[in-house]
């Protein structure tokens, strides 16, 4: 029963972290979206910045024409940061930020 309830626990958290990333993916102008299916395969890979980055060189390319790999992770980590403590505070996981950006990017994925 313990194994079960700690499991039950990550896999919130987890879950938490895919919805930040979502969220800051919207408050940047980025049009993606980490299904469980997508974050599940990312967190095998790698973790935090470095599935950023992965996600970046795999699906994303494009983007790495007009901006450096390492200055669209920053951006994306900042954000998530900032959604995530938002979303712990408030227990919510909204698809948005609760806290209003500071600033926002306007980068587009089309």
């Amino acid at each position: 029963m313990r194994h079960t309830l700690l499991d039950h626990t990550t896999s919130h958290a987890d879950e938490t972290h895919r919805h930040a990333y979502n969220a800051a993916f919207h408050e940047l102008g980025l049009s993606w979206n980490w299904d469980t299916v997508t974050y599940t395969r990312l967190q095998m890979q790698a973790h935090g910045r470095a599935d950023v980055r992965t996600y970046l060189q795999t699906e994303q390319s494009h983007l790495l024409r007009a901006y450096e790999a390492e200055f669209l992770v920053n951006a994306i980590e900042t954000e998530k940061a900032r959604c995530y403590a938002g979303m712990t505070t408030s227990r919510s996981r909204s698809a948005f930020c609760p806290v209003p950006a500071s600033k926002s990017l306007s980068l587009m994925t089309a």
